[in-house]
């Protein structure tokens, strides 16, 4: 029996198809590997620039809010879009003074903010998810949520509990660690799953 041209072809465009996910996956591997050991190399310039790059996004956030809240404005009531607006200007005067202060040098004190919001933000996520997992005994795996409580929940104890210096480091180092596994993950993903004997 003949092969079928179409078959064929459709096999070829699905090989190139495999071919170019892996090579996009190991290049993001790569990529988040390299990133993250400079963030580790480099915590306190890691953490200036997740600062600027939150800022940017409450700024961004908030005009995209003003604008859709105008767009909006026919139809919904006065106070709600009145509220909106004032959540969107905060997002913008919030966003604009964190670029602000970190354009005139004064970066330090808004990594301490943000490391501080970040460890209040793991007691709470801790404190829920452990009460959740506990709440729910009569299902399997329920010690996987406490152990991931009970963790986030001291993660976010030693954040708080932070002399000044490792408050500035705490969001590069977090994002390093993140950024490292991530990329050991993509490449031993990649090789798993696109390896020599998959086409």
């Amino acid at each position: 029996m003949a092969s079928d041209p179409l078959d064929s072809g459709l096999g070829s465009g699905l090989g190139s198809e495999i071919g170019a996910l892996r090579a996009f996956t190991l290049a993001e591997g790569v990529l988040l590997l390299v990133l993250g050991l400079l963030a580790l190399l480099f915590p306190l310039i890691a953490s200036a620039w997740i600062t600027v790059v939150v800022a940017v996004a409450f700024l961004v956030g908030g005009i995209v809010g003003w604008v859709n809240n105008l767009n909006r404005a026919r139809r919904l009531n006065r106070w709600h879009c009145f509220l909106r607006l004032v959540v969107s200007t905060l997002f913008v005067v919030t966003g604009a003074w964190i670029l602000q202060q970190c354009g005139s040098g004064r970066c330090l004190m808004q990594i301490a903010a943000l490391a501080f919001a970040i460890g209040i933000v793991f007691l709470l996520e801790g404190l829920v998810t452990a009460v959740v997992s506990l709440s729910h005994r009569q299902v399997s795996g329920w010690g996987w949520g406490l152990a991931n409580g009970v963790v986030t929940f001291i993660l976010g104890l030693l954040i708080l509990a932070m002399p000044g210096l490792g408050q500035l480091t705490v969001l590069g180092i977090l994002v390093g660690v993140s950024f490292l596994f991530s990329g050991i993950d993509l490449l031993v993903f990649s090789a798993a799953f696109h390896g020599p004997d998959r086409p």
